[in-house]
C-alpha cells in the first residue's frame, strides 16, 4: 500500500469518527428536545403573614450658626446627649448606625462676591428599636434632649429569611398537590420533576412619618401600631411526563 493511500484511509477514519460523534451528540439533543416536550409545569403561592418586630428610627440634629467651632462644638454636645438617652433606654450600640455627618456653608447671595456668613452641620444616626412598647417614648425623649430632625419609625421583619423558607414549604407543597391532581384528571403518570424556580415578595417597610421638628417640644405623639405583613413565595414546578 502506498503513503498516498494509506494517508487517505486515515483521514477518512479520522472524518468518519467524527462524523459519528456528531451524530450521537445531535440524536441526544433531539432526545432531550422532545423529554422537554412532554412536561408540563405548575404554580403555586406560599405566604406567611407576619408582624414587624422592629421598628427603625432616622433621628437627626441639625445645628446652625456663624462660627463653625462653636456649633461643632454645640452639636457634639447635643448629639452626645441624645445616644445616651438612647442606651439608657436600653438601646444596644449595634443597634445605632451613624448614616450622615455634613458641613455645608450658608452663602449670602445678594453680596457680590458671594460670601460665607454661616454655617450648617446636619448628623444622623439609623437606630434600631426592638422593644415596640417603647417607640413613642423614644420619640419623646429624643426631642427633649436635642434632636430636631426625625423620620420614622419604619417597621419591619427581623430575620424575613425564616419566613421565606416556610413560605417556600407551603408552596411546594401545594404545587405538587396540585399537579397530582391534574395528572390524576389527565390521565397520565408523572415523571422526575426536571426543574423549579421561584420569585417572592418581601413587603417594604411599614412607613409612619412620625415627626420632622424644627426643634422645641414634642407634643402629643400618635398611638403607633405596626401592623402585619405577607411574605409571599410563587414555585413553578416543571415536570417529566412518562
Amino acid at each position: 500500500m502506498d503513503k498516498y493511500l494509506r494517508n487517505s484511509i486515515i483521514i477518512g477514519i479520522f472524518l468518519f469518527i467524527i462524523a459519528l460523534f456528531l451524530g450521537i451528540y445531535t440524536f441526544s439533543d433531539i432526545l432531550k428536545s422532545l423529554r422537554l416536550s412532554q412536561s408540563f409545569s405548575v404554580s403555586a403561592e406560599g405566604k406567611e403573614v407576619v408582624i414587624p418586630n422592629i421598628a427603625q428610627l432616622t433621628i437627626g440634629l441639625i445645628t446652625e450658626g456663624e462660627s463653625l467651632l462653636k456649633i461643632q462644638k454645640i452639636n457634639t454636645e447635643k448629639f452626645n446627649k441624645v445616644i445616651k438617652f438612647l442606651k439608657d433606654q436600653g438601646i444596644d450600640e449595634k443597634d445605632i448606625k451613624t448614616e450622615n455627618y455634613s458641613v455645608k456653608p450658608i452663602y449670602d447671595y445678594k453680596k457680590s462676591p458671594y460670601q460665607i456668613v454661616a454655617y450648617s452641620i446636619n448628623q444622623n444616626v439609623l437606630v434600631k428599636i426592638r422593644d415596640l412598647n417603647k417607640v413613642n417614648v423614644i420619640l419623646s425623649g429624643v426631642v427633649q434632649n436635642g434632636a430636631n430632625n426625625i423620620s420614622g419609625p419604619n417597621f419591619v421583619v427581623d430575620d424575613p429569611e425564616i419566613y421565606l423558607d416556610k413560605a417556600r414549604d407551603k408552596a411546594i407543597k401545594l404545587a405538587k398537590e396540585k399537579a397530582e391532581k391534574i395528572a390524576k384528571t389527565a390521565g397520565i403518570r408523572l415523571g422526575k420533576i426536571i426543574n423549579i424556580s421561584e420569585s417572592s415578595y418581601s413587603p417594604m417597610p411599614i412607613y409612619m412619618k412620625a415627626m420632622e421638628i424644627g426643634g422645641g417640644e414634642s407634643g402629643a405623639l400618635p398611638s403607633i401600631e405596626p401592623g402585619s405583613q405577607e411574605i409571599k413565595i410563587w414555585v413553578t414546578i416543571t415536570y417529566e411526563i412518562k
